[in-house]
């Protein structure tokens, strides 16, 4: 570097940016149920506690909503938000556009208190929350932001006697149930759509990580959507969340989180008013790697995508299958890289890894290790909680992994990398294959051939190539088999939001 602030090559520097400071002590200012842009009590009385993962301290007590405070939200996103001439349908689809380019203004404004509420909740760390959360929740908002006047039918040729034509509605009331391990970032993804689009929605947040859902309903309000046209009711899966599978005037359900629970919305789905439903399930994702891979990308990219999010994810790469002739080079540098990981405190700039969502989800993932370790995979490192704080688990490896192992068959959801040895194309083909997932899958190879045979092989929503967790707002999202049904993200999760009616019109002279 020149010593008067340019490269070598005379071109100036690029500073960068300041790192964001979370807000220490930040007081949580809505707990309460959120229904026709007002705050209410739960209707039965009940709170229920929200807890910091890293510090397993309780942050505040939240409104419990149930049944009838659902019953409460569909009545006015229905009748107040989505009746013909209320102020939401007659507004101009431009005027939607606005205000979700409004919605995404606000998120940047207030982007280091959201991130801030989003780690001390989930216990992510604050710079992913701030840089990778937030900045997927904003771009998908303007995305959508953009297509509200560009929803458009087409002309049918019939014959001349006939006018033809198909008009993509607004399915009515969608109802959004969260996930806790990205609860900013699905429910953006799941509103987005659907307001674009012009329906209502009434909205439940996982129980384990409510406060960003709520404070994104003051926001909705300030932006200025009409009274009901989002309600966020905080509750429990069998209570509140089965109340919005099950009732008979919500339209439409997304929903992203395991597959046992899947099941139950589509069977509730079934029994009720047959509604719309969108599924985005559980993975076990192969991430393979040929010889002829470039080594250190594939190295680094198998390590984010087995331990980002602390493993919380549905995308993780859970099945690591390695070309038998690198794979015992691959596995060392695995190794080296995951004893390096930083874990700790969410809010330090250093920590890579924060802790489990909570003690459920951790003693699962614990009881998924030892059952690896006795069914013959060995341990390569890590395997085990920090001494001194409870929800914290090392990143662990490891390697002599079959595909007849538990840990090789069910989602773990968290920090651990499986490392499979395979020897040809066919083979890795047929055992990627072999589960009931399909949600994601990745291939590490400089054979543009192999990776074409790959993705067209490969059963699975997305297939990444050189590259991994690359998501982006325009590109659809979801999976095939028990992965679920339905797309998020991109044009085609506008067919998820909207109804399509066929107008035709006799436009033949009378005849006398």
């Amino acid at each position: 570097m020149a010593e008067n602030g340019t490269t070598e090559n005379g071109q100036p520097l690029k500073k960068m940016p300041p790192l964001p400071h979370p807000i220490k002590n930040l007081e949580v200012k809505y707990t309460k149920i959120f229904i026709n842009n007002e705050w209410h009590e739960s209707m039965s009385g009940k709170k229920f506690a929200t807890y910091n993962p890293a510090t397993e301290e309780k942050i505040c007590d939240v409104e419990e909503g149930g049944k009838a405070d659902i019953d409460k939200a569909v009545r006015v996103a229905t009748t107040a938000a989505f009746q013909r001439g209320s102020p939401w349908r007659q507004m101009d689809a431009s005027g939607r556009g606005k205000l979700i380019q409004k919605l995404a203004d606000l998120l940047e404004r207030d982007r280091v208190t959201i991130a801030t509420l989003e780690t001390m909740d989930t216990g992510k760390p604050f710079l992913q929350a701030f840089f990778i959360d937030m900045e997927g929740c904003i771009r998908t908002l303007r995305y959508y932001a953009g297509w509200a006047d560009k929803i458009q039918g087409k002309t049918i040729p019939v014959d001349d006697s006939v006018l033809c034509f198909t008009k993509h509605e607004p399915m009515g009331v969608c109802g959004s149930i969260i996930p806790w391990n990205f609860p900013l970032m699905m429910l953006v993804w799941k509103i987005a759509p659907a307001l674009c689009c012009g329906n209502t929605v009434v909205l439940k947040p996982a129980e384990q990580t409510p406060l960003t859902a709520l404070y994104i309903g003051a926001l909705i309000k300030e932006a200025g959507f009409p009274p009901g046209v989002v309600n966020i009711i905080p509750g429990y899966g069998p209570t509140a969340g089965a109340a919005i599978a099950r009732h008979m005037d919500i339209d439409k359900v997304a929903f992203t989180g395991s597959t046992e629970v899947g099941k139950l919305i589509k069977e509730a789905s079934s029994k009720s008013n047959l509604k719309r439903v969108t599924l985005e399930l559980g993975g076990k994702n192969p991430f393979i790697v040929f010889a002829d891979a470039d080594m250190d990308l594939a190295v680094e990219l198998a390590h984010q995508g087995a331990f980002f999010n602390q493993g919380q994810c549905c995308t993780a790469a859970s099945r690591i299958f390695v070309e038998e002739s690198i794979y015992d080079e691959f596995v060392k540098r695995s190794v080296d890289i995951a004893k390096k990981r930083v874990i700790g405190d969410p809010f330090d700039f250093k920590t890579e890894h924060g802790p489990q969502i909570d003690q459920k989800q951790f003693n699962k993932i614990m009881e998924l290790i030892e059952s690896g370790k006795k069914e013959g995979a060995k341990l390569e490192c890590g395997g085990s909680a920090l001494k001194d704080r409870g929800l914290f688990i090392h990143p662990t490896v490891m390697s002599e992994v079959t595909d007849n192992m538990r840990i090789a068959k069910e989602e773990i959801f968290g920090p651990v990398q499986l490392i499979m040895k395979f020897k040809n194309q066919e083979e890795v083909i047929r055992r990627a294959n072999n589960t009931e997932y399909g949600l994601t899958a990745a291939v590490f190879t400089k054979s543009l051939d192999r990776a074409l045979a790959l993705s067209s092989a490969l059963q699975s929503g997305t297939v990444w190539v050189n590259c991994y967790n690359a998501l982006h707002a325009q590109a659809p999202f979801g999976g095939f088999k028990m992965s679920g049904h339905g797309r998020e993200l991109g044009e085609y999760a506008l067919a998820e939001y909207t109804e399509v009616k066929t107008v035709t019109i006799n436009i033949s002279p009378k005849k006398h």
